[in-house]
């Protein structure tokens, strides 16, 4: 037996991803966009509504970062979610969040959260906020990589938004290897 929700932006797992930009003064901003996933092969997509300050900025900027949420800062992640730069100004410092300019664009990297992709806007729909970036790179504190030098998700311990019952969950533990041709890659 199934029951029927209707029409639903409900997708599981359903990432937290912290988009970074500068404004116009260099200021940097932060905010949390759950809705966002891989577009194409080099390109993150994201919505972004026009409304808010970071719209703006990456619209100035023609680029943006794009941090993972981890375990260890949900409350800074909800905090810059539910909070408009358009009205604080230093949202991110009231977060307890530190910045430093990426390497490869012109927007900040969050220090607390361990893995960042370095965006360049490849396109933004204001009707519709959806917004596309080339990932140009990605980065990741070394406290969360493995012995061969990758990023382990387990030790990333990356959050999830459950849109259903507003909570937010830790990523899980493995439950299979993938095959690609019929040979493991794990």
């Amino acid at each position: 037996m199934r029951k029927n929700f209707g029409a639903q932006t409900w997708l599981y797992p359903m990432p937290v991803l912290i988009i970074g930009t500068y404004d116009g003064n260099g200021l940097p901003d932060a905010m949390n966009a759950a809705w966002g996933g891989i577009h194409d092969t080099n390109q993150i997509g994201v919505c972004i509504d026009p409304g808010h300050k970071t719209a703006k900025n990456l619209l100035a900027k023609k680029a943006f970062t794009v941090s993972i949420g981890d375990a260890a800062h949900v409350v800074e992640c909800d905090f810059v979610g539910i909070v408009s730069g358009n009205d604080v100004p230093d949202k991110l410092g009231k977060a307890g969040f530190h910045t430093r300019k990426a390497e490869f664009v012109d927007a900040p990297v969050i220090d607390e959260l361990p893995m960042t992709l370095e965006c360049r806007l490849i396109r933004y729909d204001p009707e519709s906020g959806c917004t596309v970036g080339e990932i140009v790179n990605v980065s990741a504190d070394e406290r969360i990589l493995n012995e061969n030098g990758k990023i382990d998700p387990l030790k990333l311990e990356a959050i999830t938004f459950d849109p259903v019952n507003h909570t937010y969950q830790k990523f899980g533990e493995v439950v299979g290897s993938a095959f690609r041709d019929g040979k493991k890659l794990l």
